[in-house]
């Protein structure tokens, strides 16, 4: 089963088109980083047309780098959304923060995500500029939500961002009402090196579809729990068993935390809060497949699989 589909399809070419295509076209990958809630992952899906990348208004809810394909009309551009950048506290949170600024070395263009309604150059910020200004790839500034400030706070946001770093660009937006993001595609696409695509037109993003599911189960948990809950869970997706025709997809996945009376509250009042989990995952992976999904849930106490190495690297922490 193919991830998603091809957005924006090209239509018919003809051999001078398709001549001049060659010849001006860019492909590459573009790091989206930042601090936690910043809307990382809302831009991605924004950008892809699809949900790929979970969301919720708690911090941390990326764990993993998630890529994302955008096949432009001269351009393929493939971002990588990154967990949000913080001063980690425990191996978990070591782990996450790790992953988000090694994504960094690898991209041929960074996009800096921060915040625009809230107060600027705090610990994230700074832990990013202060990595960023070991290499010499070009930055491009994005100030988000900006449905959310007034005008005259969002210039003195921008004349003082532009104190900190040289970045090639500043470019305010809003990932949720998509204003100025074409903008932004532009002057990050023309960033990009000269080259022809990365990966199949078709493709939305290279990650299994075993691994997306998993990621919406711990999105509806993040979403229906509170507390201390989410940050105690991890998924596994135990079977994963597709009919021959794709129509029918049955998953056996497990919910781990580290407490019995996390797995209490995971299973809430004669398995009220399971289910509601259940129902609202399920539905999520019927929508990005298009196929009808059972979907079970158990529940696992693993204790303080957050600080244990191996642990960390059975649940792809690593």
């Amino acid at each position: 089963m193919q991830h998603g589909r091809n957005i924006r399809g090209n239509g018919v070419k003809t051999m001078q088109d398709t001549k001049k295509r060659k010849a001006t076209f860019r492909a590459g990958f573009v790091a989206i980083c930042g601090p936690p809630n910043a809307g990382k992952s809302t831009l991605l899906n924004l950008f892809t047309g699809e949900k790929i990348s979970i969301t919720s208004n708690k911090p941390q809810t990326t764990r993993n780098r998630i890529l994302g394909i955008v096949n432009r009309e001269n351009s393929q551009m493939v971002f990588v959304d990154t967990p949000g950048i913080f001063r980690p506290r425990g191996r978990l949170n070591t782990a996450i923060v790790t992953t988000a600024l090694s994504a960094i070395e690898d991209v041929d263009v960074v996009l800096l995500l921060v915040d625009s309604a809230r107060p600027h150059h705090g610990d994230a910020e700074k832990t990013t500029i202060s990595h960023l200004e070991r290499g010499e790839k070009p930055v491009v500034l994005a100030l988000n939500k900006i449905d959310r400030i007034k005008k005259p706070m969002l210039l003195e946001k921008i004349d003082a961002w532009r104190k900190v770093y040289p970045f090639e660009h500043i470019v305010p937006i809003s990932a949720r009402t998509g204003e100025q993001t074409e903008i932004l595609l532009r002057l990050m696409e023309a960033l990009l090196p000269e080259g022809g695509p990365l990966f199949p037109e078709e493709m939305l993003t290279d990650v299994p579809e075993r691994f997306l599911a998993a990621e919406m189960i711990r999105e509806k948990v993040f979403r229906l729990t509170g507390q201390e809950i989410p940050y105690a869970t991890a998924i596994t997706i135990d079977t994963f068993k597709e009919k021959k025709n794709g129509s029918v997809i049955h998953i056996q996945a497990t919910i781990h935390v580290e407490r019995e009376s996390q797995k209490r509250i995971i299973i809430g009042h004669r398995g009220s809060m399971l289910k509601m989990v259940g129902s609202a995952a399920r539905k999520e992976i019927e929508r990005f497949t298009g196929a009808k999904v059972f979907l079970e849930l158990f529940v696992r106490v693993q204790k303080n699989w957050s600080s244990d190495l191996n642990m960390l690297s059975e649940f792809g922490y690593k």
